[in-house]
């Protein structure tokens, strides 16, 4: 089992996350395009499943979350 610290884990993969949703978000936007010629549903919608593949892929790990040591209950067996 994993041994990760879950708030630390949660505020990276969230913030991860909006980076992700956010850079989605701005490439769907087209160089020179007019305000009302944007399909912002549809850039919103590209957005949101960019969003949850972060998250997603973030329970694989995260390198700036560190993981617990052990406890040292757990490695110790009964006598």
């Amino acid at each position: 089992m994993m041994n990760w610290d879950w708030k630390q884990w949660a505020v990276a993969a969230l913030i991860r996350a909006v980076k992700t949703f956010a850079q989605a978000f701005a490439s769907m936007i087209a160089v020179g395009a007019a305000f009302s010629e944007i399909d912002w549903l549809r850039a919103l919608s590209v957005s949101g499943v960019s969003f949850v593949l972060s998250m997603l892929t973030s329970l694989a790990g995260l390198p700036e979350v560190e993981k617990k040591p052990p406890d040292e209950a757990e490695e110790k067996t009964e006598e």
